[in-house]
């Protein structure tokens, strides 16, 4: 594997980078590598340039065993490896990788809708053109993985290198095998936080946005997945990466079911072309939340008992169909063990920070558990074929309108099984919740209509 491979578009530490130091300095001599200091003072502030941030409670002092002093580290960049004031980052100013020419590269046999098939024109009208942007807007279970493979068919003939970049891991690792399956004999790379094998070269990479943080003027096609997810949609220093991990006539692609405000604005004022699929790929509706209504009902949950609502559902469902329950926060995870032990139902939990976050997926997906309690990290991005959904204490603040229409998206995406119960259980409604239903009773009437 030759450097411009291992380096091109890259801003590392050099502890990020797997040569020997004659090898580093070699580069540098001939001007095929360059630096800039990590962490940049200004007159007011520091400046870290890694992760863009200028925030002074990012800034700590440390002493430094290097130089021998104290000065700053940032503390924003701890995640992915520590910065000091004192280091630099290297970046690739040689030519950059040949890949390898492919006739066919998409070996994906399926076929796309009518209206998928708009979406991917499009989506291919703006890769062979430069400095685009465009907004694919389509409802959850619209198929809009496969919509993207003839762009990315289109970039991978012209010798163009492509990044699909989501806010969360376990969207990286749902796409990453179905993008494997589809062009497999292109050089491909995941990317999340744990991630255990790194090739450190492809010319398709599917990552987490904060992994953008090791990229510089990368990409030609960048595609943003689920931009309104947090934590991408309201932390500017991962819009900064994005921006900065992809080159400056690169084409930008955007995928949502649930635009922010933001982006409705400039839609509307044209500012930012979009394509609508208002239908989901095996052409039936979205499922329809259903209220219901318990007054007691944070009452319960406070003493640990569980709500009648919840008891009537588990006992009246089918006992072949698996079921998601999604709960406000990490503490009531454990909390619902305690109050599901009457029933004799195989259920495990997950949350953001579950060291077997990977694995308990997975044995859900292979149907080892009737039930998955989950806080808000699967409400997006993940498909299991035949399964009902239930949001317990949805007027709870982390239920926004996007994450109510997320989570009832995972249900009825299968043609098998296209409809799937969704229950959001609470104690009042709110405004997010009837702006949810309103927002899917209005994409079925666009779909009905088509």
């Amino acid at each position: 594997m030759t450097p411009n491979q291992t380096l091109s578009g890259k801003l590392l530490l050099r502890n990020e980078i797997n040569l020997p130091e004659y090898t580093i300095q070699q580069l540098l001599h001939s001007k095929q590598l360059t630096t800039i200091p990590a962490i940049t003072k200004h007159l007011f502030h520091y400046q870290c340039n890694r992760c863009t941030t200028t925030k002074p409670q990012h800034f700590a002092l440390i002493p430094c065993a290097r130089c021998h002093t104290s000065h700053p580290y940032c503390r924003n960049c701890l995640r992915t490896g520590r910065v000091l004031f004192c280091e630099k980052l290297y970046l690739w100013a040689g030519d950059e990788p040949a890949w390898q020419e492919q006739k066919k590269p998409c070996h994906w046999e399926g076929s796309l809708t009518k209206y998928q098939l708009q979406a991917a024109d499009a989506i291919q009208q703006a890769v062979t053109a430069t400095g685009q942007e465009l907004l694919i807007w389509a409802v959850c279970g619209a198929g809009k993985t496969e919509m993207l493979f003839p762009g990315i068919t289109t970039a991978i003939k012209q010798g163009k290198r492509i990044c699909l970049a989501t806010p969360r891991a376990d969207v990286v690792r749902e796409l990453s095998p179905r993008l494997q399956q589809a062009f497999p004999n292109t050089e491909m790379e995941a990317l999340y936080g744990g991630t255990e094998d790194r090739k450190e070269t492809g010319q398709l990479i599917i990552t987490t946005t904060h992994q953008l943080i090791r990229y510089f003027k990368a990409f030609d096609l960048m595609i943003i997945d689920e931009l309104d997810a947090f934590p991408y949609h309201n932390d500017k220093s991962l819009h900064q990466l994005a921006d900065r991990a992809k080159k400056q006539d690169a084409t930008t692609v955007y995928l949502t079911a649930t635009p922010r405000k933001k982006e409705k604005r400039k839609i509307e004022t044209k500012k930012l072309p979009v394509i609508f699929v208002p239908i989901r790929f095996h052409g039936h509706p979205l499922p329809i939340p259903q209220l219901m209504l318990d007054i007691q009902l944070r009452k319960k949950l406070k003493q640990s008992k569980l709500p009648e609502s919840l008891s009537a559902f588990i006992r009246s469902r089918a006992p072949e169909r698996q079921f998601l329950l999604f709960v406000p926060t990490v503490e009531m995870l454990s909390q619902m063990e305690g109050m599901l032990a009457e029933f004799p139902l195989p259920f495990t939990t997950v949350h953001a920070e579950d060291t077997e976050r990977k694995e308990k997926i997975s044995a859900y997906r292979n149907k080892q558990y009737d039930l998955l309690i989950t806080t808000t990290i699967l409400e997006r991005g993940v498909t299991f074929p035949s399964i009902d959904v239930v949001i317990l204490d949805a007027g709870h603040e982390v239920f926004d309108e996007a994450a109510i229409v997320q989570i009832a998206g995972r249900a009825g995406r299968s043609p098998k099984d296209p409809s799937g119960d969704v229950l959001l259980i609470h104690q009042g409604k709110t405004n997010a919740m009837v702006d949810a239903i309103s927002q899917i009773k209005q994409m079925n009437r666009k779909g009905s209509k088509l």
